[in-house]
C-alpha cells in the first residue's frame, strides 16, 4: 500500500512539473499563432454564466439613481446638480472630471475655462449641494511604462480643479483592466477599495466612498474584509439600448434577457424636471456619462464585464463606467459580496484531486488493463464536467467562486503523464528488483 501511494505522489509531482513548463513555454509565447484563440477566451470563466444567465432577474435597487449627463458642457451639469439637490438626495456621486489634461490652465489649451459662467455655476452647485462627491484618478509611476518589470505601484493623483474639489469630496474612479490606454478595449470584474498612497494618506474608490456616505458601517464592514482586491458581484445593468428587435413578420423578438438595476434618468428629463421629486429623496445619486442619450451605443467609458452576453470574442462593450460603480455601491450596501479561495487552498485542491485521479488510474490499470486507455478518458471527462458543474451551482447559490482552473489543468494532464512515467517506473522496478536480488545472493554466499 506505502509502494502504491508513492506511485501516486511522484506522479503527481510530475504533473505539476509539467505544469510549470508548459506554463513556461506559454510565456516565451512558442505558438503565436493560437494568440487570436487565446485572446478570445482569456476573459472566459464559468461564472459569468451564472451572471449572464442563471440567475433570477433582481428587484431594482431604490436606494440608487443613475442620471446620464450626456455631453452637457459645466454649465449644464451645474442645472442638473442645482435641480437634484433641491429633492434632497443622501449623496451625489459625479463621474467626471473638471479639469485641464496635463495641468493646462489656459484658455487655449483648456477651453472649458473660457466659459467663466459656467464654472462659477458649477463651483456654486456643488457648494451649495454640500454632499458631493467627484472622482479622482490614480496616477502610476512614471517608470513603470519604461520598465514593466518594476515593482508597480500609484505615486500621484489626478483631481478636479480646486475651485471645484476644495467643496466636495473625493473617490478614486480607477477599475483594474488589462487596458494599456484608455481607448483600449477593457474588461472589468473588480475594484480596488482603498489604496495607501506614498505619503500615507489613505484614498477609497468612488463607490466605496458613496457607500461611506449614505451607511458607513456598511461599508467599514467591506473595507474590514482586507482584501486588496474584490470581485464585483454584478446585479444588472443601465438599459440604454433597445433591446428588442422586430421580426419580419411585425413581432418584436428580444435581442438579450436585461437585468435593469436601478432607477435611471436621461438628460432631458433631468433638466425638464419630468420626474417625480420623491425619486431623489435620500438617494445616492451617480450622475454620469451614459452615452448622448439613451439608446446611443457608445463606447466612451464603456467596459466588458461578466454581464456582456457573448462568452468569447466579445464585439461591443456592455457597461458603462457609473453602472459599474453603482454595481459597486448596491454591493457593499446589500453585503452580497463575492469570496474566493486562498492561493494554497487552490494548490490543496489541486493536489489532492491530482494524487485520487492518479490511483483510480493506478487501480484501472492494474484490474483492468485492456480498458485502461477508454476508461481513463471517460474518467476525466466525467471528472471536468462535475467539477465544472459543481463551480457554477456553488457560484450560484452562494457567491462564493472556487476558482478551480488548476484542478481542471492537473486533470486534464494526468493522462498524458502517467502514460509517460509508467515506463520509467517499471523500468525503475525491475532494476531495484534486480539489485536486490543481487544483494540477497551476496548475503547467501
Amino acid at each position: 500500500m506505502i509502494k502504491f501511494w508513492i506511485q501516486c505522489i511522484s506522479v503527481t509531482v510530475f504533473v505539476f512539473v509539467m505544469l510549470l513548463f508548459v506554463n513556461f513555454v506559454t510565456d516565451l509565447k512558442l505558438f503565436t499563432a493560437f494568440d487570436p484563440i487565446s485572446q478570445a477566451l482569456g476573459q472566459f470563466e464559468l461564472t459569468n454564466q451564472v451572471f449572464s444567465y442563471l440567475r433570477e432577474d433582481p428587484k431594482i435597487d431604490e436606494r440608487v439613481v443613475l442620471v446620464n449627463i450626456g455631453e452637457l458642457d459645466r454649465r449644464g451639469v451645474a442645472q442638473e446638480i442645482q435641480i437634484i439637490s433641491k429633492h434632497h438626495p443622501k449623496v451625489i456621486g459625479i463621474d467626471s472630471y473638471f479639469d485641464c489634461e496635463g495641468g493646462l490652465k489656459d484658455s487655449i489649451n483648456c477651453p472649458q475655462l473660457r466659459d467663466t459662467l459656467g464654472n462659477l455655476l458649477l463651483s456654486d452647485a456643488i457648494q451649495q449641494a454640500g454632499n458631493v462627491v467627484l472622482v479622482s484618478k490614480l496616477l502610476p509611476k512614471t517608470a513603470t511604462a519604461k520598465n514593466p518589470n518594476a515593482d508597480f505601484y500609484y505615486d500621484s493623483m489626478e483631481i478636479s480643479d480646486p475651485m471645484f474639489s476644495n467643496f466636495a469630496d473625493r473617490g478614486f474612479a480607477n477599475l483594474p483592466t488589462d487596458a494599456d490606454y484608455q481607448e483600449d478595449v477593457k474588461y472589468c470584474n473588480s475594484l480596488i477599495p482603498k489604496y495607501v498612497t506614498k505619503d500615507h494618506k489613505t484614498e477609497y474608490a468612488f463607490s466605496v466612498k458613496l457607500a461611506m456616505k449614505y451607511d458607513s458601517l456598511k461599508a467599514m464592514k467591506f473595507l474590514n474584509r482586507n482584501n486588496e482586491e474584490e470581485l464585483i458581484n454584478f446585479r444588472g445593468n443601465a438599459e440604454t439600448v433597445d433591446n428588442k428587435l422586430k421580426s419580419l413578420s411585425g413581432l418584436e423578438l428580444e435581442q438579450s434577457h436585461f437585468r435593469v438595476l436601478c432607477y435611471l434618468i436621461d438628460v432631458n428629463d433631468v433638466l425638464e424636471e419630468t420626474f417625480d421629486p420623491s425619486l431623489f429623496k435620500d438617494k445616492i445619486v451617480i450622475m454620469g456619462f451614459l452615452g448622448k442619450r439613451f439608446g446611443d451605443p457608445a463606447w466612451e467609458d464603456k467596459f466588458f464585464t461578466p454581464l456582456n452576453k457573448t462568452v468569447a470574442g466579445r464585439a461591443n462593450p456592455d457597461m458603462f463606467g457609473p453602472v459599474i460603480h453603482a454595481n459597486s455601491a448596491i454591493m457593499i450596501l446589500n453585503e452580497d459580496y463575492i469570496n474566493q479561495l486562498d492561493e494554497w487552498q487552490k494548490y490543496l485542491i489541486a493536489s489532492m484531486l491530482c494524487i485520487l485521479t492518479v490511483a483510480l488510474f493506478k487501480v484501472i490499470d492494474d484490474k483492468l488493463p485492456i480498458w485502461y486507455d477508454a476508461l481513463s478518458v471517460i474518467v476525466q471527462i466525467v471528472q471536468i464536467l462535475l467539477i465544472s458543474g459543481f463551480v457554477v451551482w456553488i457560484f450560484l447559490i452562494s457567491s462564493i467562486k472556487l476558482d478551480l482552473t488548476l484542478s481542471l489543468a492537473v486533470i486534464a494532464l494526468v493522462g498524458p503523464c502517467y502514460d509517460l512515467l509508467k515506463p520509467l517506473q517499471t523500468i525503475t522496478e525491475n532494476w531495484l528488483t534486480k539489485r536486490r536480488e543481487r544483494v540477497l545472493k551476496q548475503e547467501i554466499k
